[in-house]
């Protein structure tokens, strides 16, 4: 049974305890506490048209245990097929419950001083380096919901890439739930120095063991001069499980950060996804799909912000929505004053699969700044009757071209996750959830 947020099952004894537990650094403890007494007076975030009062998001465990693992055959199959092959050979993380349970770095990557790990061990072994990119890109303060990430975190990874380090081979984070009324409040940090490259992919996967609960994400990449991201997720929380997820990039100048985000969860989902291109010449690409289904609710906020001069960004957003789901798109574009030379695109396309469910694609340019390109495409529509007609002329039954066209509409962001085993999920998932 969902249950107030304004009333919190935690308190700050609680939290010491679990501070001292894992023999956090005094810091790290005193950000917990000031989070929970803002967690108690901050208000929920109030999503354009979306709400969320009575939204489960305090209702959980979060002091949960995983299962070690000693290599990737001991884990299930469902997780075990998401490694891609060259990843076997050393550049992974993997999660239980919260628990990191099996990680992998290669030696190469260890030698140039990458630095990649769970957010415990990082806090161990690299606490200043942490403590100088937490909550540099997201805030605490923002709302209740972020407050209470940082007040409850209990899990995430930590990726430093130092300067003019290229790292070839994507690395990958997966987190997997399976405990009953489990929380799992992952925060992930991504550092890229002067002139480096990484690839960065995760995953976040539950099972119906997993029942109700709770997830609260916040991920923050910093991005250095003429450095390069390319950061891939695939979020799949089952139907119990209400989540919030926030990503924020900060990119410096002639640096580049490209999302590729497949939401696929089955619960009722807020999710922001916000950019801020600080240095001149930075650049973002961000690509997004989601299907809703069943009577889910999800609402989506894609942001980037222009502040450096001639700054690129281009968004692409696609949604399928079908059954009695609800889903809102947010895209919004902001120029400041001083940002001469920004060009700012954003296309969002919603495609409506049944009579109950609803699609609202809402665009927003904010511009201060007179030398600039910027323009926005929105659509909310049926399947392409003329593309049915071709298909089922051709002797294909038309629940399969439905599929086969919702399939090609989303494919812009499969293609980009650059390990097979994930792109095959997201396929699988598109499939399952289009029916």
């Amino acid at each position: 049974m969902a249950m107030q947020v304004q009333s919190l099952p935690f308190d700050a004894e609680e939290v010491i305890h679990f501070s001292e537990k894992r023999n956090e650094p005094k810091w790290f403890t005193d950000i917990r506490l000031k989070a929970l007494g803002l967690a108690e007076e901050l208000p929920l975030p109030k999503p354009e048209k979306t709400r969320i009062d009575d939204w489960n998001f305090t209702n959980f465990i979060f002091d949960t245990v995983g299962k070690p693992v000693a290599n990737l055959t001991e884990l299930p199959e469902n997780v075990g097929q998401l490694i891609g092959k060259k990843e076997k050979a050393g550049n992974v993380l993997i999660h239980h419950n919260g628990d990191r349970v099996y990680r992998s770095l290669s030696q190469d990557l260890s030698r140039k001083g990458v630095i990649f790990t769970d957010l415990a061990t990082a806090l161990q072994e690299n606490g200043e380096l942490v403590k100088k990119y937490y909550f540099k890109t997201a805030s605490v303060e923002k709302h209740k919901l972020s407050a209470l990430h940082a007040a409850l975190v209990n899990g995430g990874s930590f990726l430093y890439v130092p300067k003019n380090v290229v790292v070839d081979v994507p690395v990958q984070a997966v987190y997997f739930q399976d405990n009953p009324s489990s929380g799992l409040v992952a925060h992930t940090i991504i550092v890229a120095e002067a002139n480096s490259s990484v690839t960065f992919v995760e995953n976040y996967l539950s099972t119906a063991s997993a029942g109700e609960g709770v997830a609260n994400l916040i991920s923050e990449v910093t991005v250095g001069e003429n450095a390069n991201v390319k950061y891939g997720a695939v979020d799949h929380f089952t139907d119990g499980i209400v989540t919030y997820v926030n990503r924020q990039g900060d990119v410096s100048r002639d640096g580049s950060l490209q999302w590729a985000l497949g939401q696929m969860n089955d619960g009722n989902t807020v999710s922001e996804n916000a950019t801020n291109l600080q240095g001149d010449g930075s650049s973002v690409d961000t690509k997004a799909v989601s299907i809703g289904s069943g009577s889910q609710k999800q609402n989506f906020d894609n942001y980037i912000h222009h502040v450096g001069k001639a700054t690129i960004s281009r968004l692409l957003v696609r949604g399928a929505q079908k059954d009695a789901s609800n889903s809102i798109f947010n895209a919004r574009t902001k120029i400041e004053h001083g940002a001469s030379g920004a060009d700012g695109e954003q296309t969002q396309r919603v495609l409506m699969l049944s009579d109950e469910s609803r699609g609202d694609a809402n665009p927003i340019l904010l511009i201060d700044e007179y030398d600039v390109i910027a323009g926005h495409a929105a659509s909310v529509g049926r399947v392409d009757p003329d593309q049915l007609y071709y298909l089922m002329s051709r002797g294909i039954k038309k629940e399969t071209a439905e599929k086969l066209i919702v399939e090609g509409f989303l494919e812009p962001v499969v293609d980009l996750l650059p390990i097979e085993g994930v792109r095959k999920q997201l396929v699988a998932l598109i499939e399952r959830k289009v029916g």
